[in-house]
């Protein structure tokens, strides 16, 4: 069996920011429940007993949200405590948590550093952008208290990468984005698109980027980042290092640069199970953990039905030269079908422009690459 991975969603929509682009709150808002609290210990003990079940090589447990820190730190030391005693096979066991920063303190900085969380902390770049859309409830900002968390991560060695979502407001402004992450010395950046609600059309959300916006964004992060690379700098953009990758020869390892989607296995806090982040929606509700295995959840018709969907390609795919690194791009992305021709990704000119723009420089940072990787140099 391949490395099992599991998204868990601890805290459910509950959060104590309200960010004015939140696509989860969107999104869980439209289900019969909009929220299902806590996670208990008797759900986390069924999530893990099925995931040791499973997994065969390795397991990662992610945690997102809403925000995941609101379950408190004990339900993480009992989480640990739990998975080392409950792994009988002593299965390498990676974890992830996605978080805004607001409650980390000391005792959350060192325990995540002890027990190896790969943390990602959302950052909008510096407080003039970043406290226009990411607010609490006071519609006061939360930039200072992310940037204290990033300090304190890096006080008790807590490794940590930076989530930016790239709404239309930030895109205008890569420079001072870039400048600003470079300045704190974040040396690993992920720049996600912002979505509008499932269902609308992006060009009716203030929030979600225009794509020709992000293309210019792209362009002009790419220029900056390689300008960095090429000297040595060691920065790196999570969507520049696929790219380069792939160009190697190389599997992407984003979601959305596959082509295909593949069953995420994504657990909310009631223990039921989803295939995507992004359809945690009662239409895509695969079943529980306490009655179906996830064996079974990934071969069930609605799970099956969830892959096919993303398998068609566009026409216009077909025929472009830069598909082989886009692939049509995340399926969230694309837009609806028009009769029997499949959706074609909102970003297909950005992506293209981008490409035009950076496709020598991307093939120069690929074969730098495939020569590091086999032990020879590049100039």
């Amino acid at each position: 069996m391949p490395p099992l991975s599991l998204l868990i969603k601890p805290a459910s929509s509950l959060c104590n920011l309200r960010c004015r682009y939140c696509f989860y709150h969107d999104l869980s808002s439209s289900r019969a429940v909009a929220s299902y609290g806590l996670m208990t210990d008797d759900v986390l003990d069924q999530v893990l007993a099925r995931a040791f079940e499973q997994a065969d090589d390795s397991l990662t447990l992610a945690f997102q949200g809403g925000e995941p820190t609101l379950c408190g730190l004990d339900f993480y030391r009992r989480l640990v405590e739990k998975v080392d005693r409950l792994n009988p096979r002593r299965l390498p066991v990676h974890y992830a948590l996605q978080t805004n920063g607001q409650v980390i303190d000391a005792d959350w900085a060192r325990f995540l550093a002890e027990r190896h969380f790969l943390v990602g902390l959302s950052v909008d770049g510096p407080a003039v952008l970043h406290d226009t859309l990411r607010v609490d409830a006071k519609n006061i900002g939360s930039h200072k208290r992310a940037l204290q968390a990033a300090a304190l991560f890096a006080a008790h060695g807590t490794e940590f990468n930076i989530l930016t979502v790239v709404s239309d407001l930030l895109a205008r402004h890569p420079d001072k984005v870039y400048r600003f992450f470079a300045q704190k010395g974040y040396t690993y950046l992920q720049f996600i698109p912002c979505l509008a609600p499932l269902g609308s059309d992006p060009k009716d959300d203030p929030h979600a980027v225009r794509p020709e916006r992000y293309a210019t964004f792209l362009m002009r992060l790419f220029d900056l980042w390689f300008d960095d690379i090429s000297q040595g700098k060691p920065i790196s953009i999570r969507l520049f290092d696929n790219d380069v990758r792939m160009l190697a020869g190389e599997a992407p390892e984003q979601c959305g640069l596959g082509g295909l989607c593949t069953c995420q296995l994504v657990i909310e806090a009631d223990g039921s199970v989803y295939p995507c982040d992004f359809y945690v929606t009662d239409d895509w509700r695969l079943g529980h953990v306490r009655e179906h295995s996830f064996a079974q959840l990934l071969r069930s018709e609605r799970a099956q039905r969830f892959v096919a969907l993303s398998r068609p390609v566009p026409a216009c795919c077909q025929s472009c030269r830069f598909y082989p690194l886009c692939r049509n791009g995340c399926r969230r992305d694309r837009e609806q079908p028009e009769g029997d021709e499949p959706g074609v990704n909102r970003f297909c000119a950005a992506y293209r422009q981008f490409f035009e723009h950076a496709y020598p420089r991307l093939e120069w940072l690929a074969r730098r690459w495939r020569a590091m990787q086999s032990g020879g140099t590049h100039r």
